[in-house]
């Protein structure tokens, strides 16, 4: 890859633009001109790209014409060809900045990428339009950036999105058969077998459903809304700041839980965890509450143990939690 300091500079490529379009318009222009012509073009896109702009902004019939070498000009022509040259290689030089500009902005601004996490791993990472997207464990999404349009698909999981707000460019999140069309939005999403979860942070979001096989939902949500949906309802509830910390608490690798049953914690532990808890039917209502490092598997089951006097017992790659028979 050429370094930004080994790349020539906006002037020096405005005036080759410039170069070849006047020795282009001159009478002995040849086959071998165009070969050296061809080549120069294809060192580049920047060179292409300044040279088609410049081509296109000048018009042949008259800005170009006066522009040929002096000896091929009538006299009355050489004067205007003084003047106009230095302002033809400024003009090529600015086009240059910004057609370069314009350019990394497209190259920038136009992406594809699949991010994926296994069970346990967590992702933070930033789009091509400035989104800010961190990624649950076992989660998935397909992102496609354009200048055009912001598409992200959630293909399992649960991610958290920071966008970017372009009132020109709508950012949308694809989950579960529905859309998540941001208004200048942070928000996250989450993904279950049966359901889709949706909780506005801050700004507003619209959800609704991009599946015409499902039953038709439109909501507007604002920051403390949590939508829940399904194929066929859709629910939304005000949830309570402290309520939305424990739900985010996943981006710090922590797992918070305010009167959770111990089968629900359970539930949130083998999301991140190849060992599984399993909890057996007669201790899974007990209530628990405290915040948890997401793979401290081993510590929550033995606070479960002493807190509750229950058994443990390590099967293979479960950890059966149990209440002694008397």
């Amino acid at each position: 890859m050429i370094q930004q300091s080994e790349m020539p500079s906006a002037e020096a490529i405005g005036d080759q633009a410039a170069e070849w379009l006047l020795k282009q318009d001159a009478v002995q222009w040849g086959a071998q001109d165009q070969t050296e012509l061809d080549a120069w073009l294809a060192q580049s896109p920047h060179h292409l790209a300044a040279y088609w702009r410049l081509k296109a902004g000048w018009s042949r019939a008259e800005r170009l014409a006066a522009l040929k070498p002096a000896q091929q000009m009538r006299p009355e022509k050489v004067a205007k060809a003084k003047g106009i040259r230095p302002l033809l290689r400024y003009a090529a030089a600015a086009i240059v900045v910004a057609v370069a500009g314009v350019g990394f902005a497209y190259n920038w601004l136009s992406q594809e990428r699949v991010v994926t996490t296994a069970v346990g791993q967590r992702a933070k990472f930033t789009l091509a339009d400035g989104t800010h997207i961190e990624l649950n464990t076992n989660s998935a999404i397909l992102a496609k950036i354009t200048p055009w349009a912001r598409t992200v698909e959630l293909r399992r999981g649960e991610a958290f999105f920071d966008v970017r707000h372009d009132a020109a460019r709508p950012f949308e999140v694809l989950a579960a058969g529905h859309r998540i069309v941001d208004l200048g939005t942070q928000f996250s999403v989450r993904e279950n077998k049966n359901s889709l979860k949706v909780t506005l942070i801050a700004g507003r979001a619209r959800l609704e459903t991009a599946n015409p096989a499902l039953q038709h939902h439109v909501t507007d949500l604002v920051p403390g809304d949590v939508a829940i949906v399904t194929a066929n309802a859709m629910s939304v509830a005000k949830m309570p700041a402290r309520a939305l910390t424990e739900r985010l608490a996943w981006r710090g690798g922590k797992l918070m839980f305010d009167h959770a049953t111990l089968a629900e914690a359970a539930a949130e532990f083998n999301r991140y965890n190849d060992t599984k808890i399993v909890v057996a039917p007669e201790a899974a209502h007990l209530m628990i509450n405290g915040t948890f490092d997401a793979g401290s598997v081993g510590p929550f089951t033995r606070m479960a143990q002493f807190a509750f006097g229950l058994e443990i017992e390590k099967r293979g790659k479960e950890i059966v939690v149990f209440r002694k028979k008397s």
